[in-house]
């Protein structure tokens, strides 16, 4: 049984609608493995600056520890409140001393 053009007709429906989700599958691969390529070089690069980041808060501060860093701020931050109070009470005590001259 031979078929003619009238029988293929039927079945050149699913073959074409398997290319079409063929041809789909290609592009979302094609897509997927740019954005793979993408990030592995954005991760690369991430981690390239986060070891440098690294290496200069270790310079700067003799660690790279994130808790260690947080702690090392705390103490800088409870260090400039002090000295701003001794500055604040260091400028009060020279304009009452201006303020008992001026009075005199």
């Amino acid at each position: 049984m031979a078929m003619g053009n009238g029988a293929n007709n039927g079945m050149n429906q699913p073959v074409n609608g398997l290319e079409q989700e063929l041809n789909l599958l290609k592009e979302q691969y094609k897509w997927l493995h740019d954005k793979k390529i993408r990030t592995e070089q954005e991760l690369a690069s991430t981690t390239s600056q986060l070891a440098a980041l690294e290496e200069e808060a270790k310079a700067q501060y003799g660690t790279s520890d994130p808790q260690e860093l947080t702690n090392l701020l705390e103490e800088k931050k409870a260090e400039n409140a002090r000295l701003v109070t001794e500055y604040r009470k260091h400028i009060m005590s020279i304009k009452e001393g201006l303020d008992n001259l001026e009075q005199g």
